[in-house]
C-alpha cells in the first residue's frame, strides 16, 4: 500500500502544482491585456527572431518626413500592437544603418516605422519633429493604422537621432518609452529633468563621438520619479549601433516589452541584469514598473488626415477643436484638431486666448506665434492642404493649468 499511496501523493502534488502554475500564469496575463507571445526565457530574448511572422512595406514621402519603411507582425488574432518609430543619425539613412532592426523587433510583437529624414543634415530638433509626425501618420492615416494601439507608442534613434528621440519624449509626455542610442547633439548637453517618459540610454565603451562621460551627463539629469536605465556596451564604438548588435537587442527588447506592452515578465532580464556579457556598465531604477499599468483601448479613432470626417457648419472654411491630452503639476499637453469645411482649403490658422498662467513652450505639426495672451498656430508645409471634411491636428506643451479653450480657425 505504501507505493500506491506515494504515487497518489505525487500525482496530487503535480496536479496541484499545475493548477497553481496555471492560475499564476493566467493572473500574470490578466495583469496586462497587451502581453504578446509565450513566456520569455534567456534564450528567447537573445534570439535574432521572435515568435511572430512579419512583413514590411515602403512608406511614401510626405506626412512630415521623407518616407521610410514599416515592419509589423502578420498575426491579426492578437489585437493591436505597440509601436516604435526609429530615426537615423546625422547624414545617415535608415535604410543603410537601422533597417536590420525592423524585422527583428517586429518579430517580437511590435510595429516598427523607420523613417528617412527630410534632409540628411537635419538636426536633433527636426528629427524629433519627424519622429512624432511618423507616429501620427502610423496611427492615423497609414494602411495599417488599425493594427496599432495609439496609446502605446515609443521613439528611438541613433546619434543626432538619439538626441531627437529624447527631445521628442520631452515634447510628447504620453509616449510610453524612449531609447537613445549613443544620443548626442553637437555642443549641447541634453537636460532630461522634466521628462515623463521611461528612458533607456545605450552607449559604446569606445565611442569617441558620444563619449561615456557625455552620456552619463544626460543620464544624471533623468528624474528619479521616472524609470530609466543606462547600459554601456563593452568594446562598442559610435557606429556599433548601425550594425546588427545582439547585445543591444537583448537589452532593448525587454525594455520595449515592459513599457510598451506593460509586460512585467521581461523585467527579470533587466532587474538585475540577467546577462552582463558584452556590458561594461549598467544602471537602472529597478524594479522598473510601468507607470500607468494596463489601460483600456481607445473608445474612438483619432482624426484621420486627408480622410473625410464630419464637416464644420456650412459656410465655415474650417473649425478647430481642442482637447487636453495629459496634465501634470505646472503644465499640460494639448491637441487641436483642424477640420476643413465643405470645400478644400490650402492653409489654415488657429487662434485662442491663453489664460490660467498658460505659456506655450513647444508646438509640433504647426508654427506658433504669440501676441500678448493670443496664441496663433499656422499649418506647416505638409498639413495645410485638406480636402473637404478632412482633418489634421497639431500638439503643444504649455505651462499653467488646462482650461476651457475655444479656438477659432481661418483659411489661410
Amino acid at each position: 500500500m505504501r507505493q500506491p499511496t506515494r504515487w497518489l501523493a505525487t500525482a496530487l502534488a503535480v496536479v496541484l502544482g499545475l493548477a497553481v502554475a496555471t492560475t499564476t500564469r493566467d493572473a500574470a496575463v490578466a495583469d496586462s491585456p497587451y502581453q504578446r507571445g509565450p513566456d520569455p526565457t534567456p534564450a528567447s530574448v537573445a534570439a535574432t527572431r521572435g515568435p511572430f511572422a512579419t512583413t514590411q512595406a515602403t512608406v511614401p514621402a510626405g506626412n512630415g518626413f521623407n518616407g521610410g519603411y514599416v515592419y509589423y507582425p502578420t498575426d491579426t488574432s492578437q489585437g493591436t500592437w505597440g509601436a516604435v518609430a526609429i530615426v537615423p543619425g546625422y547624414s545617415a539613412l535608415f535604410a543603410n544603418e537601422e533597417a536590420w532592426m525592423g524585422p527583428w523587433l517586429a518579430s517580437f510583437g511590435f510595429v516598427v516605422i523607420g523613417i528617412e529624414t527630410n534632409s540628411r543634415t537635419d538636426g536633433a530638433d527636426a528629427r524629433a519633429t519627424q519622429l512624432l509626425a511618423a507616429l501620427d501618420y502610423l496611427t492615423r492615416t497609414s494602411p495599417i493604422r488599425n493594427r496599432v494601439d495609439a496609446n502605446r507608442l515609443g521613439v528611438m534613434g541613433h546619434s543626432a537621432g538619439g538626441a531627437g528621440t529624447l527631445l521628442a519624449a520631452l515634447r510628447r509626455p504620453t509616449l510610453k518609452a524612449a531609447v537613445g542610442l549613443a544620443p548626442g547633439t553637437p555642443g549641447n548637453n541634453l537636460n532630461m529633468s522634466t521628462t515623463q517618459v521611461p528612458t533607456m540610454l545605450l552607449s559604446g565603451q569606445n565611442d569617441g563621438t558620444v563619449t561615456p562621460s557625455y552620456v552619463q551627463g544626460i543620464y544624471n539629469t533623468l528624474p528619479a520619479g521616472v524609470e530609466h536605465a543606462w547600459a554601456e556596451l563593452a568594446g562598442n564604438d559610435h557606429l556599433s549601433f548601425t550594425r546588427p548588435n545582439a547585445t543591444e537587442m537583448r537589452l532593448l527588447i525587454p525594455w520595449l516589452k515592459t513599457f510598451l506592452d506593460n509586460d512585467t515578465r521581461y523585467t527579470q532580464f533587466l532587474c538585475p541584469l540577467a546577462d552582463s556579457t558584452g556590458v561594461s556598465r549598467y544602471n537602472a531604477t529597478c524594479p522598473l514598473v510601468p507607470p500607468d499599468g494596463p489601460t483600456a483601448p481607445p473608445t474612438s479613432t483619432p482624426p484621420t488626415t486627408g480622410t473625410p470626417t464630419t464637416p464644420p457648419p456650412s459656410g465655415a472654411p474650417c473649425t478647430a477643436t481642442y482637447r487636453t491630452v495629459n496634465a501634470w503639476s505646472g503644465g499640460f499637453q494639448g491637441e487641436v484638431t483642424v477640420t476643413a469645411g465643405t470645400a478644400a482649403i490650402n492653409g489654415w490658422t488657429v487662434r485662442w486666448e491663453q489664460n490660467n498662467g498658460q505659456s506655450i513652450s513647444q508646438v509640433w505639426s504647426g508654427t506658433l506665434s504669440t501676441s500678448g495672451s493670443t496664441a496663433t498656430v499656422r499649418n506647416v508645409s505638409y498639413n495645410g492642404s485638406l480636402a473637404a471634411g478632412a482633418a489634421t491636428s497639431f500638439g503643444f506643451l504649455s505651462s499653467g493649468t488646462p482650461a476651457t479653450t475655444s479656438p477659432t480657425c481661418a483659411s489661410p
